[in-house]
């Protein structure tokens, strides 16, 4: 365990000890493109129409925690910018940028000049909370300096104002941590986005500041939780962890903060040059996943870590923040497994912890989900009875002021640059559009026309000014991808070492025809049960529910707590040699909308199933899938769909031979 001593602090300021690189930060494996440079098209588009059209797009008119009229007062730890603004502030800058909505443009940027408005003579970013004597923590201004930067990417006119006043704050954190000020144990354990921001500057708004911002990374890190040991294989728990003595501080293996831990190692190579801080940083990775992971792409963790059980909770803002912390490490290490897990991730967990409205939100999801109600008894250890309702504010808040970055930072990093600015690479699979411009002054513009992952086919056009080389993804779970370049023949394409497929492409206009196949397949879980998966989508039992309003907010009637209660029976066992995928075919090639809700989505996998005893707890949660199940009717084929899509659901199930029923 690391030791957290003025002696330490010492050795990193240079007395002795831990050795730094001091010859600037390591580069990137690839470079993020402004906001605004990619936008949403196609049903991608539409998703996030749908989300601005929902919760998100309209709390900032009415949810007390980040209503316009409360941002001047209020005692609460939520309020300003102690959570809940800085949270909705970092997610709400992309969204309004990529659905092009200038009412709600307004209001980041009222929240922005609000804050920098209220910045104190010492630096500290304002407001203070009103009528309170809580001191200052570092922490919840960190995702407000992401939404500050994404401001200033998108709009850099924004810089003589925004990046003079980060540089004060930076100095008056330098400060504090020196004398042990700041330093919660949230900050502790979240120090790694300060450390992205400060590395934000360092790439783009040095101004000499080289050592400042350097010794500030090293403060952040070695007064920080020591991510690089709670990473280790002899440390990492392999079971749920509530009856487990954490060695380290107990908030490390909070799954908020495991998911935004996972950008520190990466984050501390930039400095410290150490191929280990991502070699462990992987280790960590693939040991959450391996122990705690889930056939939706994300890992659970009901409060805290919770293993591998079908009824366990994953808490929403640990799905959006791991996306984004995918992203980075992709982006840092150019390991595609990481972009392969947060498009699995995008396209299953998200949605299906949202009505498809998007107008209310579980705090707690479950891979095998049979009720969201008041839940007696509960099965999540740490959190309350109501956290797997959609709602409002089920269990805690902060979900709802933070799931919205989840698909709008998902499109903003679907596309990167190599870091020599030479080659684009198309990362995540979706209809969107970028326009940028390449080394050399070569301007390029890429449509990507597609229905994925709800269709194999991937159309992209690209117009350039010069020609280059145009890299593409091949997802992990594709077998026979082929590419046809400007209506020519079709050719297979196989993906280098990285995992990227190279296509030279000439000066011009030139269109590829992609064709990303899958075969389905079947992942082992826990108690002899299964798993299904095509391509990056887990699939369901989509479970036939009635719906009861439990609450109505007052001040926005479409705000609303949800009762799901099944209506037919769920207890299925399936026969995994009997599947059968069915593509469908979208009418008028269009997808509905909003695509994520029971019956919209157009595939589909067939299954040979038949009805088993299958006990339940307390008439609100699924036990364990039997391991040896009998039929106790006839067998039947029930339907299975994109898990996204359903609200309750079975999706890890029992096994049984149809051949000899």
């Amino acid at each position: 365990m690391f030791a957290k001593s003025h002696l330490a602090l010492a050795l990193v300021l240079g007395c002795a000890g831990p050795a730094f690189a001091h010859s600037g930060l390591a580069a990137k494996k690839y470079l993020n493109l402004p906001l605004g440079a990619i936008k949403p098209s196609g049903w991608l588009l539409d998703q996030l129409n749908v989300q601005m059209s929902g919760l998100w797009g309209h709390e900032h008119e009415f949810y007390h925690y980040v209503s316009q009229t409360d941002w001047l007062g209020g005692d609460s730890y939520y309020s300003n910018l102690e959570e809940a603004g800085s949270y909705w502030f970092n997610a709400m800058v992309p969204a309004a940028v990529l659905v092009d909505s200038a009412e709600v443009q307004s209001q980041t940027q009222y929240f922005l000049d609000f804050v920098l408005d209220n910045q104190d003579e010492t630096g500290w970013l304002g407001p203070e909370v009103f009528n309170s004597s809580k001191p200052r923590f570092l922490w919840a201004r960190y995702p407000y300096l992401f939404g500050a930067m994404q401001l200033v990417e998108y709009n850099n006119t924004l810089a003589d104002r925004v990046i003079p006043a980060v540089y004060k704050f930076v100095t008056l954190a330098n400060s504090m941590m020196k004398n042990g000020a700041g330093l919660e144990d949230w900050t502790r354990t979240r120090w790694e986005d300060f450390v992205i921001a400060l590395q934000w500057l360092y790439d783009f708004y040095l101004n000499g500041n080289e050592d400042l911002l350097i010794e500030t990374m090293q403060l952040l890190k070695w007064t920080g939780d020591p991510w690089e040991d709670v990473f280790a294989t002899e440390n990492f728990p392999t079971t749920a962890v509530e009856n487990l003595r954490n060695p380290f501080p107990v908030l490390t293996w909070h799954g908020v903060n495991m998911a935004e831990g996972l950008k520190a190692l990466p984050s501390t190579y930039r400095f410290t040059h150490n191929q280990s801080d991502l070699d462990r940083a992987s280790e960590g990775w693939d040991a959450l996943f391996q122990y705690h992971g889930r056939p939706s792409g994300i890992f659970a963790a009901d409060e805290y870590l919770a293993g591998l059980g079908a009824i366990r909770g994953t808490e929403l803002c640990l799905v959006v923040e791991t996306m984004f912390s995918g992203s980075y490490l992709f982006q840092v290490s150019g390991d595609l497994k990481y972009a392969d897990r947060v498009e699995r991730i995008t396209y299953n967990a998200l949605p299906a912890t949202l009505t498809g409205d998007m107008w209310s939100r579980q705090y707690l999801q479950e891979q095998n989900q049979i009720a969201a109600q008041n839940m007696d008894p509960n099965p999540f250890p740490n959190d309350g009875p109501y956290s797997n309702v959609f709602g409002l504010e089920p269990n805690y808040p902060c979900c709802t002021v933070n799931h919205g970055q989840g698909f709008p930072k998902f499109v903003t990093n679907s596309f990167v640059k190599t870091n020599d600015d030479a080659s684009l690479v198309q990362v995540y699979l979706g209809p969107v559009a970028v326009h940028t411009v390449l080394a050399g002054d070569n301007t390029v513009s890429v449509d990507v026309d597609t229905l994925y992952p709800f269709s194999d086919a991937v159309n992209v056009v690209v117009s350039a000014t010069k020609e280059f080389t145009y890299l593409v993804r091949i997802p992990s779970w594709v077998s026979g991808a082929t590419v046809s370049v400007n209506g020519g023949a079709t050719n297979g394409i196989q993906a280098d070492n990285s995992g990227l497929a190279a296509i030279d492409l000439p000066a011009g206009n030139s269109t590829l025809s992609l064709n990303l196949p899958s075969e389905i397949t079947i992942e082992n879980r826990p108690n002899n049960s299964v798993a299904i998966h095509r391509g990056p989508l887990n699939y369901a039992f989509d479970i036939p529910r009635n719906q009861t309003v439990l609450a109505q907010n007052a001040n926005e009637s479409r705000a609303v707590d949800l009762q799901f209660e099944v209506t037919a029976p769920w207890q299925y066992a399936i026969d995994p040699t009997t599947l059968k995928f069915n593509a469908g075919t979208p009418q008028g090639g269009q997808l509905p909308s909003p695509i994520f809700d029971s019956g919209l989505p157009p595939l589909s996998i067939d299954a040979t199933g038949c009805l088993i005893e299958w006990a339940v707890a307390g008439d609100t949660f699924a036990s364990d899938p039997p391991q040896n199940p009998s039929c106790i009717g006839n067998t039947t084929t029930i339907k299975l769909i994109p898990l996204g899509a359903t609200k309750l659901r079975i999706s890890e199930f029992p096994v049984f031979d149809s051949a000899n029923v």
